[in-house]
């Protein structure tokens, strides 16, 4: 099966071009920005070497329904999506901070806790939790926006307000947002039997309005344990059935690699690829209660084109 792994389009009025980890972003005119979700997967900060057949139109089409059904509780970017791998949306200067909401002690949280953290990002975490243990209430950690090729930094409110990152009164109009956003995703997975465990929300501003950007809770930017199965599971001490892209940074430390200098990349054979492809689909179907639509993938570059194009004429 064919993947998206790099665009080199040219829209009408573009004037830039850049390329992310996963998305491949077209500014037009610098008015509306154009993001093409491609098919590429990292993890540990490092793009793997292949790409992952339909994971684009995944996490596009996920976050397409996310920002539809969050509207009412902040304005965001996206202006419409005329491909299954695109969106449009307003052109916005984004805050240099990533807004980081967790639910439960889980993932690098819970690496750090084991390794002695009583403490992230300023909020103080209690002794004697457990692996996927919830909090008493979601909390904020944030972290900056890290340049590409570096990792982001956990960061705590005060040093993003006295280093003068964001204005103070601006930030706390983002953790109500961040917080209202947690809670309408927790209650739409919960409708559809899953935990929204952890995710990371962007916001930016144009013409002084705060707009909330980027993909919202797709197994990218957000992890999902599943409902039925997480009490027996943590009562007994075992791994929680989830789906989130942490799976594949487990495959990696498996197969003894953390993104650090020297290590070499395990191969991605197609049983890998075709798994985790899966895992996408899987997270699509449960969390919208749809069937996914596989969109034909022949002449991929040209679809694409066309359709965007189509849309900005």
């Amino acid at each position: 099966m064919k993947a998206l792994i790099k665009t080199n389009f040219k829209f009408k009025n573009q004037n830039k071009h850049y390329i992310g980890k996963v998305r491949d972003v077209y500014s037009i005119a610098d008015e509306l920005m154009v993001m093409i979700v491609t098919d590429r997967i990292s993890a540990f900060d490092v793009v793997l070497p292949k790409g992952i057949p339909f994971k684009g139109q995944v996490l596009n089409q996920i976050a397409a329904k996310f920002l539809d059904a969050t509207v009412d509780i902040v304005p965001n970017w996206k202006i419409a999506s005329p491909d299954p791998m695109v969106t449009v949306g307003h052109k916005c200067e984004p805050f240099p901070v990533e807004m980081i909401v967790r639910a439960y002690l889980t993932g690098s949280s819970w690496r750090d806790y084991k390794n002695g953290a009583r403490e992230i990002c300023g909020v103080k975490i209690p002794e004697g939790m457990k692996e996927h243990q919830v909090f008493d209430k979601p909390i904020l950690t944030p972290t900056t926006k890290a340049n590409q090729g570096f990792h982001d930094e956990n960061i705590t409110r005060e040093q993003i307000i006295t280093q003068k990152l964001i204005p103070e009164k601006e930030y706390a109009q983002l953790e109500d947002y961040s917080l209202r956003l947690f809670e309408r995703g927790t209650k739409i997975a919960k409708e559809k039997g899953l935990i929204l465990v952890d995710t990371k929300y962007e916001f930016g501003k144009k013409n002084d309005q705060i707009f909330l950007i980027d993909e919202i809770h797709t197994p990218d930017s957000s992890r999902y344990f599943y409902l039925d199965t997480y009490q027996s599971r943590f009562d007994a001490g075992e791994n929680q059935h989830q789906l989130s892209k942490e799976f594949v940074r487990e495959w990696l430390m498996e197969n003894n690699f953390k993104g650090q200098e020297g290590e070499v990349l395990p191969e991605m054979t197609d049983e890998i690829i075709n798994t985790i492809s899966e895992r996408y689909i899987e997270l699509f179907e449960k969390i919208t209660g749809q069937t996914f639509v596989k969109a034909d993938l022949n002449d991929l570059e040209n679809r694409i084109f066309d359709n965007v194009s189509g849309f900005l004429r």
